[in-house]
């Protein structure tokens, strides 16, 4: 994975068809999606459960790109080995998920991923300043986790502009997760995200019998984003 702040649109899974996930992820790579974004739940952590490393490593084959998976589960550090080998790229722990982030974010590069932290709405942007050497990735939560099709919340803006400026030159991702819209995404953008995640702002209006809704509304996200960001 090359590193560069162009705009990356990861649509959620979450909001596809789930009985067809190789081909929705078939589709909508084919339509523009540069990352796939894997949300993973443990009805623990968060109040919803959705997949575990067994998922992830049936639908590695049909991801040409990126697999982006969001572990949204506590305890995290027993389960690191397994999703890196069902084939995930970035695997993104929650800072609040546990009391030794700092060692996670060790065990996911240990395991020879690339390893993000997610902040959910209420932790402070401070809470990254001793692991910016730590991560390739920070996941601002611009809503409470564990559903999608949430609204978006307007305070995560400042939280992004603040992020911005302490990773500085660093490589690292800012991504966006929750409540992404054409109307939202120009928002983050401008404060300094570079990855997106949506889910039924993509899969909203299309199928895999019809995935060209899907290539509509990845080209609206990215374009509105895209010129906010220059």
């Amino acid at each position: 994975m090359s590193f560069d702040r162009s705009i990356k649109i990861a649509p959620s899974i979450l909001a596809s068809d789930f009985a067809n996930f190789g081909a929705e992820i078939e589709a909508v790579e084919a339509q523009g999606a540069d990352w796939i974004h894997v949300d993973v739940m443990d009805g623990h952590f968060v109040p919803n459960i959705t997949f575990g490393p067994e998922t992830c490593k049936a639908i590695r084959p049909h991801i040409k790109g990126v697999m982006d998976v969001h572990l949204m589960i506590a305890p995290v550090d027993p389960y690191i080995e397994a999703f890196a080998a069902s084939g995930a790229d970035i695997i993104t722990a929650h800072a609040e998920a546990g009391p030794h982030i700092h060692r996670t974010l060790q065990a996911i590069r240990g395991a020879g991923a690339k390893a993000g932290l997610a902040l959910n709405p209420g932790t402070p942007v401070e809470a990254v300043d001793y692991l910016l050497d730590m991560v390739d990735l920070i996941c601002v939560m611009t809503v409470n986790p564990g559903f999608g099709g949430q609204k978006f919340i307007q305070s995560q803006i400042a939280k992004v502009e603040a992020l911005r400026a302490k990773v500085g030159d660093r490589p690292i991702h800012i991504e966006i997760d929750g409540g992404v819209t054409p109307v939202t995404a120009p928002l983050v953008a401008a404060a300094g995200a570079d990855v997106l995640v949506a889910g039924s702002a993509v899969f909203g209006g299309g199928s895999v019998a019809d995935p060209a809704p899907y290539g509509e509304n990845i080209r609206a996200i990215r374009d509105a984003a895209t010129a906010a960001q220059s």
